[in-house]
């Protein structure tokens, strides 16, 4: 399982959200609180938004507690959209092509969860991304596969629809030839306008979502655990929902994969 933190607002230091604070996104790759696996180690990724229209992306292999370029970043790096992640391997080798967030276009996406029993219908999984976004397919991850899926599901126009039939593709598949627990799922995904969030789970166990806004910084802080040990005003996303955060606010909306 893996930690993440996404950001949507007036634009701050990177570091803001990823080192800062006491309970950043780096001190959860060492001691996550809300984690089957305490310690999230194995890479680490940022994608960020600014002048042009595609994401930064920075991914590496290294803990995120000893790269000093991922401090250097978040220190000098604003940006009033961006995405961050740490990585616990479900299965996947350890390279910089497995770590999230994946880009294509103008979108990224990151996933903390897992699809029940991916490696014994990976093929066919790789095989229901469209041609246009096979491309993108750089590493061995359920969570790419999800997002290349999703693109060619019409996120573009229809990000939730478009996450839920992906969704439901893969639970599916892991129904037919997987294991449980068929899916697992907190991601959170932009196109550089907008960010949206979802939870979800086959079972009883939906990975943690909070999200809250802050007058200090004038933005949204969508994570997976909250940013300060006992701090107020955050708010869980339930199992089930999609969240969607733009210039009017946040919006709650029915998450059911097809």
């Amino acid at each position: 399982m893996c930690r993440w933190a996404a950001y949507l607002g007036a634009p701050i230091f990177l570091e803001d959200i990823i080192t800062r604070p006491g309970h950043s996104l780096v001190a959860q790759s060492v001691e996550a609180s809300e984690c089957k696996t305490a310690t999230n180690g194995d890479g680490f990724g940022i994608a960020w938004y600014g002048d042009r229209t595609a994401p930064g992306l920075y991914r590496d292999v290294y803990p995120a507690w000893s790269d000093p370029n991922l401090k250097a970043i978040a220190h000098h790096v604003k940006s009033g959209l961006f995405l961050s992640h740490v990585r616990a391997s479900t299965g996947s080798c350890i390279s910089r092509n497995n770590c999230h967030p994946f880009a294509a276009n103008t979108w990224s996406f990151m996933h903390n969860g897992q699809v029940g029993g991916f490696e014994n219908f990976r093929k066919t999984a790789d095989m229901a991304i469209e041609e246009e976004y096979y491309g993108y397919r750089k590493g061995s991850t359920d969570s790419e596969v999800l997002f290349l899926l999703a693109l060619g599901l019409g996120l573009d126009e229809r990000p939730r629809h478009a996450l839920e039939q992906a969704v439901g593709c893969l639970e599916t598949l892991s129904r037919n030839r997987g294991v449980a627990p068929h899916m697992r799922l907190s991601a959170a995904m932009s196109d550089g306008q907008t960010l949206y969030a979802a939870r979800y789970s086959s079972d009883h166990i939906a990975p943690s979502v909070y999200y809250r806004y802050s007058e200090t910084y004038q933005g949204w802080a969508v994570v997976s655990e909250p940013l300060e040990t006992n701090e107020d005003g955050w708010t869980a996303l339930a199992p089930g929902k999609f969240l969607q955060i733009n210039k009017e606010g946040a919006q709650e909306f029915a998450f059911n994969p097809t």
